[in-house]
């Protein structure tokens, strides 16, 4: 079994029919005992989906609450990506991407790979400066207004 949040446990109790002060006793044992760590998990996830899936923290914090992870948390744990950092994995994804590209006029390209960006919670700020970069580090060259 995967490691859960407090948040997805209590809803897995209420699910199941669990008295709410019932539930909250045993998810406070289980605080109590270390067995739940939301900032562990939340660190632990960050980590984990920023450098095996590249996501943002953008999408990174949106999969933290859709988790049930309270927002003080995911803003600790999504703080630990910089904005150096993210930039950086950015344009990784869209070098692995450039070549399935190439035989795109420069706008398609442009649009293809600032939307893989986009879904991955990338900004369309950071999204076309990085794909600008790439496309014009091939020599293609790029129009200054976006698609």
């Amino acid at each position: 079994m995967a490691p859960k949040t407090r948040g997805q446990l209590a809803e897995a109790m209420r699910k199941r029919d669990v008295p709410d002060e019932v539930a909250e006793a045993v998810l406070d044992r289980f605080t109590e005992l270390g067995l739940i760590n939301d900032e562990a998990f939340a660190e632990a996830w960050v980590d984990s989906r920023h450098h095996g899936r590249g996501l943002a923290r953008r999408a990174l914090a949106a999969e933290l609450r859709h988790r049930g992870v309270d927002s003080e948390t995911v803003n600790e744990a999504v703080e630990r990506v910089d904005s150096d950092q993210e930039a950086d994995t950015a344009r990784r994804l869209v070098e692995r991407k450039l070549a399935s590209t190439r035989g795109l006029d420069p706008q398609a390209r442009t649009r293809r790979l600032a939307g893989m960006l986009a879904r991955k919670g990338y900004g369309a700020g950071l999204a076309y400066r990085v794909v600008r970069e790439a496309l014009e580090n091939e020599g293609v060259e790029v129009e200054d207004e976006f698609p």
